[in-house]
């Protein structure tokens, strides 16, 4: 099995999920091979939960990374779960769109996806500029 998988799905234990009870993890690979994993938190409020993908990119960004190329998705599940649409706005603001997006679709299963493919013209710093120049 894919050892970002396998990051994956050991996150997956640290879930805080007495909403929904749905676990996810996240494992990120950055450029010089270092992994960070994330899990999803919830809180009673639901906008101010945590998706895994995101816990796992602020700990890698903490520690100085900006260069990734790969993050890997699992949820207890096993189902395949991609990033929702606000964690691909969030890897793409460090991540190219060739970051490949793996998900864990169980019994060794594995989809890939770049984030590209996910999310296609991501807004971005040139987005903005263009929209205050234009």
């Amino acid at each position: 099995m894919d050892e970002l998988i396998e990051a994956a799905r050991d996150a997956l234990a640290d879930a805080h999920v007495p909403y929904s009870e749905y676990r996810v993890g996240a494992a990120l690979r950055t450029a010089d091979g270092t992994v960070y994993a994330g899990c999803n938190i919830e809180n009673a409020n639901y906008s101010n939960s945590l998706h895994a993908e995101e816990v796992a990119l602020a700990a890698a960004v903490k520690n100085g990374h900006r260069a990734f190329e790969r993050i890997a998705v699992a949820s207890g599940a096993r189902d395949g779960v991609t990033p929702c649409g606000m964690c691909r706005q969030t890897l793409a603001e460090f991540a190219a769109p060739d970051l490949v997006v793996a998900c864990d679709e169980g019994d060794g299963e594995v989809s890939e996806y770049t984030l590209g493919e996910l999310l296609p013209n991501a807004i971005s710093e040139t987005t903005l500029d263009d929209a205050r120049d234009g």
